[in-house]
């Protein structure tokens, strides 16, 4: 794990407790990690728990990307009582109770309704969520006693699952692009049966290629445990090697030549590691060849 000039950077995977919001482990993690370069790549709700990507240092950096990756939970949906931020820490706004049909054909109704939901293309969030509406999150307007709208934005769902259903709770695995809501998932699916939901329980099990399985609790974070630079930046994008002639005009800002790269890259944004493997740049490259530096990093000090 290196170091930059103003302190450690690396990315670490948290699993965020039940009960804290995301920018309390970002806390937490500034007061472990002593810096205040902390950022996280994909909120997650008080009532969520499970994977939380902590960028550090220079990797906060990485946030535009990190943040754009897919994202897999594990949902709980409650049918038969609906809330007003659509999950169990709401107050309670609507109930009724479950109709005759739901133990004979409430699983073959809920699948119907989870492959439709499959090829959604907008998705209306909640009114009580961190969008920022005027420059004001709208769960603070709600909150306020204004009433706010949000217009549907577009989303896209990798796929849906149903795990299993145990009286009115419906296990749902959910794989789907950021900027998804799965509470607005557990509203929707209530519509379609028509039944009031919520979202009960969701626990993150991935954010692009950082998994569960390599998470810490926030109080087993240590520098030691991050994630270095390049090695979270190729875990996120394509890589391309610079040579020695390449880093130099790579860290100036460009432009860059003919002979700045060993090989050939894909088209789009990559990571630009030096010869001796360390991150030098975000650069894309277009189709006719030309490559431009997106974002630059310096070059860690091995500690």
């Amino acid at each position: 794990m290196g170091k930059d000039r103003g302190g450690p950077t690396g990315v670490v995977v948290v699993d965020k407790p039940k009960g804290k919001t995301s920018h309390d482990v970002v806390a937490m993690m500034r007061k472990r990690l002593s810096t205040r370069r902390v950022g996280h790549a994909g909120t997650l709700d008080p009532m969520a728990t499970g994977v939380l990507v902590i960028m550090v240092g220079e990797a906060t950096k990485l946030g535009p990307y990190l943040t754009a990756d897919d994202k897999r939970y594990e949902a709980e949906v409650t049918f038969g009582r609906g809330t007003d931020s659509l999950d169990a820490d709401g107050e309670v706004v609507a109930e009724a109770p479950l109709p005759e049909w739901w133990a004979a054909e409430g699983e073959t109704r809920l699948r119907a309704a989870l492959e439709a939901e499959t090829s959604r293309a907008e998705q209306k969030p909640p009114a009580l969520s961190a969008i920022k509406v005027k420059g004001k999150s709208a769960h603070k307007r709600v909150r306020a006693g204004e009433t706010v709208d949000l217009p549907p934005r577009p989303v896209a769902v990798r796929k849906l699952g149903l795990h299993g259903i145990d009286g009115d709770r419906a296990r749902i695995n959910v794989d789907v692009a950021k900027g998804y809501y799965v509470r607005s998932l557990a509203r929707d699916l209530g519509e379609a049966l028509a039944l009031p939901s919520h979202l009960t329980a969701l626990r993150r099990t991935a954010s692009g290629t950082f998994l569960l399985d390599e998470a810490l609790a926030p109080e087993m974070v240590t520098e030691e445990r991050l994630v270095p630079l390049a090695q979270a930046a190729a875990r996120a994008l394509p890589t391309r090697r610079l040579t020695a002639v390449g880093v130099a005009h790579a860290q100036c800002g460009g432009p860059m030549r003919d002979g700045d790269f060993e090989e050939i890259g894909p088209e789009g944004a990559s990571a630009w590691l030096g010869p001796d493997g360390r991150l030098i740049a975000i650069g894309t490259h277009t189709q006719d060849g030309a490559a431009q530096v997106l974002r630059g990093f310096r070059e860690p000090e091995e500690g």
